[in-house]
């Protein structure tokens, strides 16, 4: 049986809705069962969103998630919110360049990306989401980056791919450095 929970958190604005709304959709197109549930405050920007993503071979029975395996958390005020919720041996990734503090957890896995500094290079730092995004799903491997790219191209809009492709494509890379399989 395949089963992930994942919990993406950060201001809003940040694009945390879009990219666990990415994640859902290719696994959606993959076959699999999903389930996306949204949480953002009033403010159009700058309050806070987040969004949970369960994706498995069987039906999703509640989109609640108790023991998250995997947070990406885009902010202090996320992180603070979420990391109570990643469960033993779960991964971490946050953007370094929002989140200044030491992590020094030993039951999960905790990866520092400075995102938005690499998406400024690729000239938008709002890309530093599909950054995570992409090293998230190459950590995770229930999909393939190829099958991220391909649903973000149905599914996402079309005059920002290529420089999300990119994006992607550079945080699946940043995640390859930490393989240890």
């Amino acid at each position: 049986m395949i089963k992930k929970e994942v919990i993406f958190a950060g201001f809003g604005g940040q694009g945390i809705l879009t990219i666990g709304k990415l994640l859902a959709y290719a696994a959606m197109d993959k076959g699999l069962n999903v389930s996306w549930l949204p949480s953002y405050g009033p403010e159009m920007r700058g309050g806070t969103a987040n969004c949970s993503v369960i994706i498995s071979s069987e039906e999703v029975g509640s989109p609640v998630i108790s023991e998250a395996d995997a947070l990406i958390a885009m902010n202090k005020p996320s992180l603070d919110k979420f990391i109570n919720s990643i469960k033993r041996d779960g991964i971490l990734v946050i953007d370094s360049d929002m989140i200044k503090e030491k992590i020094n957890l030993e039951k999960i896995q905790v990866y520092k990306i400075d995102a938005e500094t690499k998406a400024e290079g690729f000239g938008d730092k709002r890309n530093a989401n599909m950054i995570l995004l992409g090293f998230l799903v190459e950590k995770l491997k229930i999909i393939t980056i190829e099958e991220l790219l391909a649903s973000v191209k149905i599914h996402g809009k079309k005059e920002h791919y290529n420089l999300n492709k990119e994006a992607i494509e550079f945080g699946a890379k940043e995640a390859k450095k930490y393989n240890t399989n």
